[in-house]
């Protein structure tokens, strides 16, 4: 159970937005207390889920890398520093470094949740309604499934940069500090990825019946 302080700490950061001075103080709690660390896990777990299954589009697949980014990120927040970036810019690229490391594995290989994490991890409810209804999100919208399945063909430096550009309406600024690479450097790669995307979409428009995970 989080003490009182950590209790109210998550209600202010949920409900009023975190500050970045304020947001500097909880990665610090979190490095004296690790069960703070599900603060961050309940601010940030929509956005990162979203991220990774509008790239994989496998509703399960995507939990489980999802479940790997926030382990990575458990694992590494005691050597985090503050450099005045968002700490979602943080997961962000850890996210996308769990995705890439999916796609140079074995498609059949699943990954695997620590054990010891789960006691610092809220109880997760509704999962089947999630899936359920984000599965038929993705259905429903067959122009992005259309896009999505020519995204993944590319390589994932220009998938990383379509995706945070037009999948999570990322800032050139906001991609640059997720990826580590110069503003010029993120247009660049936007404008080939576009282009190499727009060919592939003209000459081999996909199926939508082909593998929905």
């Amino acid at each position: 159970m989080l003490c009182w302080f950590c209790n109210l700490f998550h209600f202010l950061y949920l409900y009023f937005g975190m500050r970045p001075d304020n947001e500097r103080e909880l990665i610090r709690r979190v490095k004296r207390d690790p069960q703070a660390f599900a603060v961050i896990y309940d601010e940030h777990y929509h956005s990162i889920f979203s991220y990774i299954f509008r790239r994989l589009a496998d509703y399960d697949l995507a939990r489980d890398v999802t479940a790997e980014t926030f382990l990575k990120a458990f694992q590494k927040i005691g050597t985090f520093e503050w450099r005045n970036i968002p700490l979602s810019a943080w997961l962000f690229r850890i996210a996308t470094n769990e995705i890439n490391l999916h796609f140079r594995r074995s498609k059949n290989k699943t990954l695997s949740l620590d054990p010891d994490l789960s006691s610092y991890l809220p109880y997760d409810e509704g999962v089947e309604d999630e899936k359920v209804l984000s599965k038929k999100a993705l259905q429903e919208n067959q122009e992005f499934l259309m896009v999505q399945k020519q995204l993944v063909r590319l390589d994932t430096k220009y998938q990383e940069v379509i995706a945070l550009r037009f999948f999570e309406e990322k800032s050139m600024k906001e991609i640059s500090a997720i990826l580590g690479k110069k503003e010029s450097t993120i247009k660049s790669l936007l404008s080939r990825g576009l282009k190499k995307l727009r060919m592939a979409l003209e000459r081999e428009p996909l199926s939508l019946g082909e593998g929905l995970g």
